[in-house]
This record gives C-alpha cells, sequence and structure tokens, in this order.
C-alpha cells in the first residue's frame, strides 16, 4: 500500500513569503489555496483512503478537511508534521531567515526557537515514520520544508550530501512511498541527519540560493525572495 504526502495549499502568508512556524497563529487558505486542491482532488485516491494526519497548523488541517469532505475517517493530528520552529524570525521574510541560515549552520538553533533545521527534520521525519501504524492508503498533510527533503531525496544523486537549502516543494501535490519502501526511505535521511556532516549552501558565487520562481535554488514553506519588493513577488506554485 501507499503513503502520500503534500504541501498544504497556499495562504496570505506564502503570498507574501513569510514564515510561519507557530501553530497558534490563525493562518488559513486562501481563495487560491482553496482552488489548488484541484490537484489533490485528482492525484489522491480520495475514495479509498483511510487514515488522514495533519500537523497542528490550520492551513494543514483545513487542507485535509476539504479534501476529505464528509463523510470520512477522522482526521489525526500530529505534531510532529507541525512546521519548523523559526524562533525569532516568526512572521518575518524567509530571506532573513536564510541568511542566518547560511551564516550559521542546519545544527544550531536559531534565537528564540527550540529547535534546529536538522533537529525539525528529524521530527517530522519521525511523524511520517509514524504513520505506518495506521490503516492504508493513507494521507499526511504537511508543510514546505518536509516536503522538499522528501524530493530532494527522491531526486538525488549517489552520495550526494544533504543540502542546506531545499527546491521549493509544489502545493497540494502528494508524493507517494509505497509502504515497503517507507522505512528505507526515512531510515537513510535519518542517516544523513545523523552523519553530522557539514551542509553548505549552494557555491553558486552570487545570491541565487535565495531566489525563488523557476530558477530557484532555495525554498522551504513561504520562503522569500530578495530580487522583489513585498508587493512584486514571483509566487511558484501558487
Amino acid at each position: 500500500m501507499t503513503t502520500y504526502v503534500l504541501r498544504h495549499g497556499p495562504t496570505d502568508y506564502s503570498r507574501r513569503y513569510l514564515v510561519n512556524g507557530d501553530p497558534a497563529k490563525p493562518i488559513h487558505l486562501n481563495e487560491d489555496g482553496r482552488q489548488a486542491l484541484t490537484r489533490g482532488w485528482s492525484s489522491l485516491p480520495l475514495h479509498s483512503v483511510r487514515t488522514w494526519v495533519a500537523s497542528e497548523f490550520p492551513r494543514a488541517q483545513q487542507t485535509a478537511n476539504l479534501l476529505m469532505e464528509v463523510p470520512g475517517p477522522e482526521l489525526i493530528i500530529d505534531a510532529r508534521l507541525n512546521e519548523l520552529d523559526y524562533g525569532d524570525f516568526e512572521g518575518g521574510p524567509f530571506l532573513e531567515y536564510a541568511a542566518w541560515l547560511d551564516g550559521h549552520s542546519a545544527d544550531e538553533r536559531p534565537p528564540g526557537s527550540a529547535e534546529s533545521q536538522s533537529e525539525g527534520i528529524r521530527r517530522m521525519l519521525t511523524g511520517v515514520l509514524a504513520s505506518l501504524d495506521h490503516p492504508c492508503p493513507r494521507v499526511l498533510v504537511a508543510h514546505g520544508l518536509l516536503l522538499s527533503v522528501l524530493l530532494w531525496h527522491s531526486a538525488r544523486t549517489p552520495d550526494q550530501a544533504m543540502p542546506l537549502f531545499f527546491p521549493e516543494a509544489p502545493y497540494v501535490e502528494p508524493i507517494a512511498i509505497p509502504d515497503e519502501e517507507l522505512p528505507e526511505f526515512i531510515g537513510t535521511l535519518m542517516n544523513d541527519l545523523e552523519g553530522g556532516a557539514e551542509r553548505l549552501a549552494a557555491d553558486s558565487g552570487d545570491s541565487g540560493i535565495f531566489r525563488n520562481g523557476n530558477n530557484s535554488a532555495v525554498a522551504t514553506v513561504d520562503s522569500a525572495s530578495p530580487s522583489h519588493s513585498q508587493d512584486q513577488k514571483d509566487l511558484p506554485h501558487a
């Protein structure tokens, strides 16, 4: 059987490229976000899904509830699927957090945060693996960083080290992982994190690691673009 993992739909925060790692903030899908659900309706076996899991964030739960419709299985909330805790960068442009991360490391906790990027990814992967305890097929609605990591791993070349920044994940486009492959899939990523190898930003020779759009080299959920004003940003996947 299969586990489907997808990113929630777009929000006004993602339109402005702001980070949100606090589930207490009432950030919901915007109209683009609701329209984006058509991708899930066409790519998920909605009528046969036996388990729905979402993070604690309103946008993830809203995405799951709109996809599953009524009646459907009870939605399971798993905090392990939550987005990264951005600490003092909460609510600000992704660029500010990215600049800090680029000057520190994936194993260092940002000011005011309870977890580093590596710790957050490890938590998220634990939540994905734990979903095997529930009946399948199952759908997990999570956030951009987790999906970016899973998609990067699916396309990685042999011996490629885990990067500091990941390609941006599309909204509401599931990655399907067969259950028999999921433990090894997650285990390999856990080993990457436990290996302690230094993770560096791409050496592009310019600030391209922070660009968005078709030539973007970095994006997690609600990422920022330095080449556009807050009112003039490309909106990949929005």
